[in-house]
C-alpha cells in the first residue's frame, strides 16, 4: 500500500513539474514564464495557439519547416474543416506521378504535412548562408528549458553586444543562445503581424503566442495525457484507501 501511495505521489509531482529554472549555455539562467499549459491541469490557450500559428505562417515558415504536423491536426486548436482546407490550400505540394508518369503540383490538402519552405536540406542550407534552419516540430522538447528557452531566445536579442564581446560579422548577439552569437536575424519586431482578434502584436506577445503554438505542435497529446494521468492517480488513491480499509477489517480481530 505504501508503494502504491508513493507511486501516486511521485506521479503527481512529475505532473506538477518540479524542475527549477533552466540554465542556458555559459551559466545564463533562463527566466521562468507562466504558461497556460503548465501543471497537471494546464491546457493550451487556443487563442494564443491560433495567434502563434499566424506568426509561424507569416514569418517563421519562410525558413523553418514543421514536418511532423499535418494540417488536419489543427482541428485540436478549434479550426473548422473549411478553415483548415483554406490554410492548407495556400501552399502547393509536389505529387504524382500522374497517368503519364509526370510529377505535378497541386494545392496542399488537410491530410498533408505542413509544407516545408525548401525542397530539400541542401537547398535550405544554400539559401541560409550555410546554416540549416532547424525544423520546429519538436523545438520545445529538444532544447533545455523547453518553452521558456524558446521564448527567451525570441526576446533575447540585443542591438549592441557587451563592450568586451567580439561579435563576428553577420552574427547577432542573443543573451540566451549558446555562445551568445546567432546567425538568425531578430525574427520578431512590433506590429510584424496584424492579429484578427485585435491583440497588440508586440514582440513579447508574438513570442509568447508562437511558443504556445510550437509547444502544442511538439505535444499535441499533452491534454489527453494529463487527463489520463490524473484519472490514474485518483484511481491509485482510492485503491489505497480501499486496501487500507480491507486490511483493517481483516486484522481487526487480531489486535
Amino acid at each position: 500500500m505504501r508503494r502504491i501511495m508513493a507511486s501516486a505521489v511521485v506521479g503527481l509531482a512529475l505532473a506538477m513539474g518540479g524542475a527549477g529554472p533552466a540554465i542556458a549555455a555559459e551559466g545564463v539562467e533562463i527566466p521562468s514564464q507562466s504558461w497556460s499549459f503548465d501543471g497537471p491541469f494546464g491546457t493550451f490557450d487556443r487563442a494564443e495557439a491560433q495567434r502563434g500559428l499566424q506568426v509561424y505562417q507569416e514569418n517563421c515558415s519562410s525558413c523553418h519547416s514543421l514536418r511532423l504536423v499535418s494540417y488536419r491536426n489543427l482541428t485540436a486548436l478549434g479550426y473548422s474543416d473549411a478553415q483548415i482546407q483554406a490554410i492548407a490550400s495556400e501552399k502547393d505540394v509536389t505529387d504524382g506521378p500522374d497517368d503519364e508518369g509526370e510529377m505535378f503540383e497541386r494545392p496542399a490538402r488537410p491530410s498533408d504535412r505542413f509544407v516545408s519552405p525548401f525542397p530539400n536540406d541542401n537547398a535550405a542550407i544554400a539559401a541560409n548562408g550555410g546554416a540549416m534552419p532547424p525544423d520546429l516540430s519538436l523545438i520545445t522538447k529538444s532544447r533545455i528549458g523547453g518553452p521558456d528557452y524558446l521564448y527567451a531566445l525570441l526576446t533575447g536579442y540585443e542591438e549592441e553586444p557587451p563592450a568586451d564581446f567580439d561579435l563576428p560579422d553577420g552574427a547577432y548577439y542573443n543573451e540566451y543562445f549558446p555562445g551568445h552569437q546567432i546567425a538568425m536575424p531578430p525574427p520578431l519586431f512590433d506590429d510584424l503581424v496584424e492579429y484578427a482578434d485585435g491583440t497588440p502584436a508586440t514582440v513579447d506577445q508574438m513570442a509568447r503566442d508562437v511558443t504556445t503554438f510550437l509547444s502544442w505542435a511538439a505535444s499535441p497529446e499533452m491534454e489527453e495525457r494529463k487527463t489520463t494521468g490524473i484519472k490514474v492517480i485518483l484511481f491509485l488513491l482510492i485503491l489505497t484507501g480501499l486496501l487500507y480499509a480491507y486490511k483493517r477489517k481483516i486484522w481487526a480481530d487480531l489486535h
